[in-house]
């Protein structure tokens, strides 16, 4: 392995193995270095999806750091569940999808459109992404409509049968995207200028796991720090589980992303931001009710009011820009504008 990896996950590892060392520190001190082992990690993740979208093509590496970049974000939502925090588990699915839509993808085409000055990818993926986009907001906003009409019981089965529907349906888009129609909907390779990869495809694979199990290992100390900074702040769970929570699971679509839009790969950021968005709505919102019914504490699928505007309001502005394909630095900033406000609706809640 190369020298510089090495001791770069060594140094996350010491961060990491700190965390537990010094358990008699303040809880803001252990929320600072879960937070920093976390992101840490997370850089990895984003240079290995680098190097395995080399080998395997935009589409795959950013789908690969969509998945592996919400395994982070499914890992903290299970200990949430554990913990009954069931509010700030559906928080920070709400901070994931407006996350991804508005500061990862903003952000990529900022970083991209002050390079290039327009950066184009496929019209039908993105027309595809925009119809997913809105099936994902529907599916959520359903439930919610129907929840005071429903018995505890009814909610339940909802929930669950919902969540059933939703797997499915993510599971058939990945079969029509990545198999039977995987030729229209491919990027045409953006142009290398003769870079070669950092490191071997084996060796990226191995930091993709190993990134991912480090994220897992320090996952369990920053839920445990979440209670106490959110009263000692005073903030409310909703702004900690959609923006604190949000922003540290999905370090790995940040740093990607943005890399990839800056070397002209913009298909694999938008991939990255918009597919792990929906991963997050369509796959990981119902595993999470699927496995907190199987840990026998239920969590329905019942969003708040302001949780389904704002993700609502993020899936409106997204498939409006991303729908021709094509993007520029002004449009980037348009939506971190949408990020911004609907930030601080949440921190004054």
């Amino acid at each position: 392995m190369n020298p510089k990896v090495y001791y770069t996950l060594l140094g996350g590892g010491f961060i990491a193995s700190g965390a537990a060392h010094y358990l008699h520190l303040p809880m803001m001190v252990q929320f600072v270095i879960s937070c920093v082992a976390i992101i840490l990690a997370a850089s990895f993740l984003g240079k290995a999806t680098e190097n395995v979208a080399h080998y395997a093509g935009q589409r795959l590496g950013g789908f690969l750091n969509a998945t592996f970049g919400n395994a982070a974000e499914l890992i903290i939502a299970i200990l949430l569940i554990k913990e009954g925090l069931f509010d700030m588990v559906k928080a920070s699915i709400t901070g994931s999808v407006i996350g991804n839509l508005l500061l990862v993808l903003g952000a990529s085409f900022v970083a991209g459109g002050l390079k290039f000055k327009e950066q184009n990818f496929n019209v039908k993926l993105a027309s595809h992404n925009s119809s997913l986009m809105i099936l994902s907001i529907i599916a959520l906003f359903v439930p919610a409509m129907f929840a005071s009409r429903l018995t505890s019981a009814q909610t339940e089965q909802m929930s669950l049968s919902v969540a059933v529907i939703l797997v499915i349906a993510y599971l058939l888009w990945l079969l029509f995207s990545m198999v039977t129609h995987k030729h229209v909907l491919t990027d045409e390779a953006a142009p290398d200028h003769g870079e070669q990869p950092s490191w071997s495809k084996g060796t990226s694979i191995v930091l993709l796991i190993v990134a991912t199990a480090m994220v897992a290992f320090v996952s369990e100390w920053l839920v445990g720090t979440l209670e106490e900074v959110t009263h000692r702040f005073g903030l409310s769970e909703l702004f900690v589980g959609a923006f604190l929570i949000a922003i540290v699971g999905n370090a790995a679509e940040h740093s990607a992303a943005i890399l990839l839009a800056m070397k002209n790969k913009i298909g694999a950021s938008v991939e990255i931001a918009i597919g792990s968005s929906l991963q997050i709505a369509l796959f990981v919102a119902p595993v999470l009710v699927l496995v907190s019914f199987f840990m026998g504490k239920p969590m329905d699928i019942i969003f708040t009011v302001e949780e389904l505007v704002a993700m609502g309001v993020a899936v409106f502005i997204a498939k409006n820009i991303s729908q021709d394909g094509s993007s520029n630095w002004y449009e980037g900033f348009l939506l971190l504008v949408v990020y911004m406000i609907i930030g601080i609706a949440f921190y004054l809640i």
